[in-house]
């Protein structure tokens, strides 16, 4: 059982890690494409893989009952569709820090929420642990100073990083449920299938036909890595470690998204590494270890 936990905490690490490089190359594919049309290249080709995954693991695609296929459609409505319209659109108003700020709530909210209907125990540890993860990404975030980022007030965009906060919270619950009667692979397959084919409208209204014949190598390159690793791969993974150990403990790992987003822009952008880096990226890891320390 310990063996299986510290492996399951391994994919969890290796998806957050797959998640922090989603800022820097999402950054490089805005440069050529709309936002919608980025999030449809990046389903499309996730969808494709995790159905071929399916097809390998079971020698033909998964099929869904009828009671089956409007709770998977619920989970491509939120953690597809809702998601990358709330993102793209709040930060066409308000800076990529202050929005990752937001977003850091998610783990908190999946906590509270699963202790309130799902009957997860909610101990004064995990809470401190969920308290310190967030400081520690706000101090990632922030350089230092979190309380800068909320001086300006909230605005549309605020609220609209706040739809991305109940929209991965709905995804990462309605996937607890969904996961009782199908397997993560399946849920995850059809969920990315179900929110492509949502995305196709919305992509199509931003140009996606004038998009392609702007894309450069380097953007297909972004694509494959969006779509293959940080989505067929890490969704998987993370709908695996639910399945584990629970949404509330897996979701926690959320807050380790930002520092791995830093050092990845460090390392690939040259963009500077502060103090407040080290001091918030420990506290991120020690909150995660105190919620996950049962």
């Amino acid at each position: 059982m310990k063996q299986s936990l510290t492996y399951t905490y391994v994919l969890l690490v290796l998806s957050m890690m797959l998640w922090g490089g989603t800022w820097v190359a999402g950054r490089v594919l805005a440069q050529s494409v709309h936002p919608m049309t980025a999030a449809l290249l990046r389903f499309g080709l996730a969808s494709i893989i995790l159905l071929y995954m399916c097809w390998r693991a079971d020698g033909r695609l998964p099929r869904l009952r009828r009671d089956q296929i409007l709770p998977v459609v619920f989970l491509g409505a939120t953690g597809v569709f809702a998601y990358s319209y709330f993102f793209f659109t709040g930060l066409q108003t308000i800076s990529a820090g202050r929005a990752a700020l937001i977003v850091a709530c998610t783990p908190v909210c999946i906590a509270v929420i699963s202790a309130l209907f799902c009957g997860e125990r909610f101990s004064p540890l995990r809470a401190a642990g969920a308290l310190i993860s967030l400081i520690g990404v706000s101090v990632v975030i922030a350089d230092g100073d979190p309380l800068a980022l909320l001086a300006g007030g909230v605005s549309r965009g605020d609220f609209m990083i706040l739809g991305c906060v109940a929209s991965w919270t709905a995804y990462t619950m309605g996937g607890r449920a969904v996961m009782k009667h199908l397997p993560p692979l399946t849920s995850v397959a059809w969920s990315s299938f179900t929110g492509t084919l949502m995305l196709l409208p919305a992509a199509l209204a931003e140009g996606l036909v004038a998009d392609l014949a702007n894309v450069r190598p380097v953007d297909w390159g972004c694509v494959i890595f969006l779509g293959f690793l940080a989505t067929a791969l890490a969704y998987y993974w993370y709908y695996r470690a639910i399945s584990i150990i629970g949404a509330s403990r897996a979701g926690i790992f959320i807050n380790m998204v930002p520092a791995f987003a830093v050092l990845t822009g460090f390392l690939l952008l040259d963009e500077p590494i502060h103090l407040s880096l080290a001091v918030g990226g420990f506290m991120v890891i020690s909150g995660v270890y105190l919620t996950n320390r049962a």
